[in-house]
């Protein structure tokens, strides 16, 4: 029986499935992956939202017998796709393969690093002290050492570094706690596995780094699926390239400081080079300038100011080095520390010599830290060589891959010129649940004022529709902006991110029932709320990348070698792909409905605004914030009928 016949009316999913309705989309989708499987082929398929694509990958997969891999953009899909997705379609369909769950090694509580902690306790803040506490009463429970289960410590927790691993710090089987360890034993379980859902991070950071343990898991897949597929050129792009940051210099000071207290007490001069690394660290860090701030390395290196603290942190972690030798042999965790500093030494020379073609040098800082990277200016060819590498079929699906209804941008940036492709609008009714408004008399965009003045000619739409908006920036500046003025004038709750997790936010959010929600880049994707809670969302401007990030800069400058138009080859794609992220938002359930505000008269007054009109789904559209706020309120009105004669 095909695989499509699975989503007909009468159905398997239909009859197994409570509240499931056939869509042809989902169908089409379905056959066409199958399809795919059969041939070991690869399938590029933009499935708009409410498609039911999760569904549509899930059944050929399972359907199929293979050995699947399915990466998701985040951990929280990931989490979402495992507990509840997946398990639906097994019992759907009668599934009796197996499954496994695996995240990178940081998401694991390491047994060895918190007997680290534990001996080393009396250096740690009270705070911290007190969260390693709690791990440790918590360890005496878990059964896979998952740290999201771990729910008396906050997740971002400044205990969690110090007690998970990374690549660059586990001990591998030399470690004492090696039999015990939770990530071992995950991994175990996925090589075992049918089905293995991984997410993008882990999945690229597998194949570059061949991470021990989980590489093999990648030539024994047959079947390879990225859900949010339009991630992956960005997140390869940094997997591809290479990377130093203050975190993984902390670090490395950290366990030289924890091997001098615990197994090396003679050796005092560890002490002394750890805190000399240590400080050459903050130093440099402040150099680097304000934080949040993303910009051109080779730039940067050419001040005299960067190049003298460069040095000396260059120093600090050669004399690390250089102490660490003299003790190799009588500790394991001061032997894997004198690995990294090799490793990182060799990285900061590659770092700061930007003669090297073809990647972009930049770097960032954010709070007490930084990183310093390169990136390759395409991972074309490497991705191309990646596909042929493996006897599998891949399947890239996303809500937002094409620009204009092409996929060339996608494909060409991947290397998969050969890729079938495949377009599926979403079933929603845009005709009737949403509105796309441009208002009049907009002020001038990233003027001193803006804000404020966004603030005052958005705040009778806000009032009107009772709070129930994301208000979406394209800086942080603007959220900061826009924050203030909304709290000092509206009668509204007013979360803006940042001031608590993201799963907080939306929690207050939700039970908030009237709320405004100011926000940038992670609340542009990723995010689901239905019904009534969220009726509108309003976007800044079009969320072009700002024309001094680094990144940008050099993929124009490579564009234009090769004989391109930047402005239309490079930056219009990735605005358009951000704007469809963000304008998805909104509606996410068949009964959901609300206005799209765009504070850019760019989208209606160049040429060019039609390619992102052309590429958002098809919306009325208005120029008055009146027509709109009737709209919200008429739709509200209807729907408050609908329920009463529902009950």
């Amino acid at each position: 029986m095909p695989v499509s016949d699975d989503f007909a009316e009468n159905g398997i999913l239909t009859r197994t499935i409570p509240g499931f309705h056939p869509r042809e989309a989902q169908r089409q989708m379905a056959k066409s992956i199958t399809e795919i499987i059969d041939k070991q082929g690869v399938l590029i398929a933009e499935a708009g939202t409410g498609t039911g694509k999760t569904y549509a990958y899930l059944v050929p997969a399972l359907r199929s017998g293979k050995k699947t891999i399915i990466s998701t953009g985040s951990k929280a899909l990931q989490d979402q796709l495992y507990s509840r997705d997946l398990p639906t379609i097994i019992e759907a369909i009668n599934y009796d393969g197996n499954t496994a769950l695996l995240k990178g090694r940081s998401n694991y509580l390491c047994l060895e690093r918190l007997d680290q902690q534990m001996l080393s306790g009396g250096d740690l803040e009270a705070e911290i002290l007190s969260d390693v506490m709690y791990v440790r009463q918590w360890s005496t429970q878990t059964e896979d050492g998952d740290v999201s289960r771990c729910h008396s410590v906050a997740e971002d927790s400044r205990v969690w570094p110090l007690v998970t691993s990374t690549n660059d710090n586990c001990l591998g089987s030399d470690c004492p706690r090696y039999k015990e360890c939770y990530v071992l034993s995950a991994r175990k379980k996925a090589m075992d596995a049918d089905i293995v859902v991984v997410n993008h991070h882990l999945f690229m950071a597998d194949t570059v780094v061949k991470d021990t343990g989980f590489g093999e898991l990648i030539p024994e897949a047959e079947i390879m699926i990225f859900d949010e597929a339009h991630q992956i050129p960005d997140i390869a792009s940094h997997y591809f390239g290479q990377q130093l940051t203050s975190r993984q210099l902390f670090d490395l000071a950290r366990d030289m400081t924890v091997a001098y207290r615990t197994e090396v007490r003679d050796q005092v001069q560890l002490q002394k080079s750890a805190d000399r690394l240590t400080q050459m660290v903050m130093d440099f860090r402040l150099v680097l300038g304000e934080a949040g701030y993303r910009g051109n390395l080779r730039e940067l290196l050419q001040g005299s100011e960067t190049k003298r603290f460069l040095t000396l942190l260059d120093d600090a972690l050669e004399l690390s080095y250089d102490v660490m030798k003299l003790s190799l042999g009588r500790s394991q965790l001061l032997d894997s520390a004198f690995e990294r500093a090799t490793v990182y030494r060799n990285r900061l020379k590659r770092l700061i010599d930007t003669t090297i073609p073809g990647y972009s040098y930049w770097f960032e800082s954010y709070g007490r830290h930084f990183l310093l990277a390169i990136t390759p200016l395409s991972v074309a060819d490497k991705f191309r060589e990646l596909i042929k590498s493996h006897k599998s079929s891949w399947v890239f699906t996303s809500a937002t891959l094409s620009v204009n209804e092409k996929m060339s941008y996608y494909t060409d940036r991947l290397g998969l010129e050969n890729a079938t492709t495949l377009i599926l609008n979403s079933p929603f009714d845009y005709q009737h649940q949403t509105l796309l408004c441009v208002p009049r008399y907009l002020p001038p965009l990233n003027q001193p004022y803006t804000a404020k003045r966004l603030a005052t000619m958005l705040t009778p739409v806000i009032l009107k529709n009772q709070g129930r908006c994301f208000f979406l920036c394209t800086s942080h500046a603007m959220m900061r902006g826009l924050a203030e003025e909304f709290k000092a004038s509206l009668p509204l709750p007013v979360l803006m991110q940042g001031e608590m997790s993201k799963t907080q936010l939306l929690q207050k959010f939700v039970s908030s029932g009237n709320a405004l929600l100011v926000a940038t880049q992670s609340f542009w994707e990723g995010v689901d709320v239905r019904g009534d809670t969220l009726s509108c969302v309003i976007i800044d401007k079009l969320p072009f990348t700002a024309p001094d990030d680094p990144l940008l800069r050099a993929r124009i400058e490579d564009c234009e070698l090769r004989g391109g138009d930047a402005f239309r080859d490079v930056q219009i794609p990735d605005a358009v792909i951000s704007l469809k992220q963000g304008v998805g938002r909104l509606i996410r359930d068949v009964h959901d409905y609300g206005a799209i505000i765009v504070c850019d008269d760019r989208l209606v007054s160049r040429a060019y605004g039609e390619v992102f009109l052309s590429s958002l789904p098809p919306s009325p559209r208005t120029r008055s914030l009146e027509k709109t706020m009737k709209f919200l309120s008429q739709r509200a009105q209807q729907n408050e009928i609908q329920e009463i004669s529902d009950s």
